[in-house]
């Protein structure tokens, strides 16, 4: 039986060269996002953004929602994925980095599908409760901070219809996960974390060692 294969820089290479397609505003906006303080460290990979796209129209998603904005170069790659009255909603606790996005969405011309709302996830996830009722999302993209995964998981995985997607970031957290003596806040969170998945009987599952590891989560 083959086994997971080890991710070189040649093999990495290869994979973009054969499968990765790039533009000048997606590239522009990674540049940007590089400079910032832990934008490399912060931002997905453009192989992840490319396959958020890919997951938004297989599912055939109209209503997104995102956890996490940044510089919204998810965003971005969601938001073009959607139909036509397709629609982002995007959080993150300051509107000091999706401001930056923000320029970017509107030269691509998908600002219009993206809403944009700044302070704390598990608030915004209750007023969405509230506003739109459960059920009301066919996407969830989860990339905040870590230690408040399984709160954003719970509350967003009753914003999720039947049948719909979670997809979580950072579930490998720098492999650290699989290393007993990394003991930090976000790592034990992270490890919390997937255990409770695992044992989660309302969702199938599967961790992709793809990143710094991604999680799909299908609503059942």
């Amino acid at each position: 039986m083959a086994r997971q294969i080890d991710s070189t820089e040649i093999l990495l290479d290869y994979v973009r060269d054969v499968s990765f397609r790039d533009d000048e505003i997606l590239r522009e906006l990674r540049e940007e996002t590089a400079l910032l303080p832990g934008g490399a460290t912060m931002q997905v990979m453009p192989e992840e953004g490319q396959l958020l796209a890919l997951l938004v129209g297989l599912t055939g998603a109209r209503s997104v929602l995102e956890l996490g904005t940044f510089t919204g170069y998810s965003t971005l790659c969601m938001a073009r994925a959607l139909p036509t009255g397709g629609e982002v909603v995007t959080c993150d606790i300051t509107d000091r980095w999706p401001d930056i996005g923000a320029v970017y969405w509107k030269r691509d011309g998908v600002d219009d599908r993206i809403e944009p709302r700044i302070g704390d996830a598990a608030d915004i996830l209750d007023e969405l409760l509230t506003e739109r009722g459960a059920g009301a999302f066919d996407l969830v993209f989860i990339d905040a901070d870590k230690t408040g995964y399984r709160t954003y998981y719970e509350k967003s995985l009753a914003l999720t219809r039947s049948g719909g997607l979670l997809v979580v970031d950072n579930t490998l957290f720098f492999g650290r996960v699989a290393d007993p003596q990394f003991d930090d806040a976000d790592t034990v969170a992270v490890r919390e974390f997937n255990s409770a998945l695992a044992a989660d009987g309302r969702v199938d599952i599967s961790l992709l060692p793809m990143a710094d590891g991604i999680t799909l989560a299908r609503k059942r």
